[in-house]
């Protein structure tokens, strides 16, 4: 699969999920190789060996079917779409020398190679799926762990460049979708209430990020002294919780607010379907009430599911599909107008 192809191919957390409150479920493994330094401490040449030592095991075949690639090759762009469809971290993006990423076909695997730890393998599924991406993810870091010599130690388990991922080198989290919690303002209670339990509440990308579209990453904190069975319940649990709340407060508007609900996600589909601009933020806000509103019956159904529109819309995604190079207010009018073209009934 030629790189432009691989991506642009829709990524599977993308499609519908089985849930109207969690988008996708990710699990990300933590690892680093025995006889290097971590990648914060480790020279040019160590990050380069590290690179090639995990390619060599790719091309040697028996592993998932991943595609390596590496980030010095690529266009700003296209580091850009990697962000977007979160098959890369922004720090990764946005460092330097030997780095990259292996990718399935499907973008349900990613590896990330030189990150803040050697490798981060990365499954990431849509709805709520966390013991399955467990399972995925366990299955690869067997296999390569079959390949490679990978720094463990049996009082401490794996050990990370961050001190909160040693142990089990776990790091599981949902995304989840909550305009009724924003829309009757009780979004910071519940989420306040996350934080007290352990868990980190975060933007649509990640720490430091923004929750455009109502959008909100829920993971874990600690691994140490804890195993992957709590970490993966307890985060399950939890994420019912939120989910049970979302659709409590979407349930309090249609009883209490039901012509405030209907003008809102009617009024986001009109101005999605008949915009002439749209900047990536107004578009991820219209985009997630018209989600809310085919979420909950009052909207009919579009032909592009809610992720993939979010994603496709994005200034790098937008760009990349179009394959040029956009100023804001090209961009702007190119959103509106692909929008418009799927947003037709």
């Amino acid at each position: 699969m030629i790189r432009k192809e691989l991506l642009l191919q829709s990524s599977a957390w993308m499609s519908e999920p089985n849930s109207p409150v969690v988008i996708s479920s990710r699990v990300r493994l933590a690892r680093n190789l025995e006889e290097f330094p971590f990648p914060h401490v480790i020279s040019s040449e160590g990050a380069a060996q590290v690179e090639k030592t995990f390619s060599e095991v790719l091309a040697a075949g028996n592993i998932e079917p991943l595609v390596y690639i590496s980030l010095t090759e690529l266009s700003s762009i296209e580091h850009q779409v990697l962000i977007e469809k979160h098959l890369i971290s922004p720090s990764l993006g946005g460092s330097t020398g030997a780095r990259g990423v292996a990718l399935a076909p499907d973008h349900r695997y990613a590896v990330m190679v030189n990150e803040e730890d050697h490798l981060r393998i990365q499954v990431l599924l849509p709805g709520n799926q966390l013991q399955e991406t467990h399972r995925l993810a366990t299955a690869l870091d067997d296999l390569l762990e079959e390949k490679l010599d990978f720094a463990y130690r049996e009082s401490h388990g794996y050990l990370t460049a961050c001190p909160t991922n040693v142990g089990t080198g776990l790091r599981a989290s949902v995304m989840v979708h909550l305009p009724g919690l924003v829309i009757t303002k009780q979004v910071q209670q519940v989420l306040g209430a996350v934080t007290r339990l352990g868990l980190a509440v975060r933007g649509l990308y990640g720490e430091g990020s923004q929750a455009f579209g109502h959008m909100f990453q829920v993971s874990n904190q600690i691994t140490l002294g804890k195993s992957e069975e709590d970490i993966l319940s307890h985060l399950d649990a939890v994420t019912r919780q939120i989910v049970e709340h979302e659709l409590q407060a979407r349930e309090s508007l249609r009883k209490q607010m039901p012509m405030f609900l209907e003008d809102k996600v009617w009024r986001a589909r009109g101005t999605l379907q008949n915009a002439r601009l749209l900047s990536s933020e107004d578009a991820m806000h219209l985009l997630s009430h018209d989600r809310l509103g085919t979420d909950m019956g009052l909207l009919p159904k579009i032909k592009d599911c809610f992720a993939t529109l979010m994603i496709d819309t994005r200034p790098g995604c937008l760009q990349y599909i179009l394959d040029r190079e956009l100023d804001p207010s090209q961009r702007d009018e190119e959103r509106a107008r692909l929008i418009r073209e799927r947003t037709a009934l």
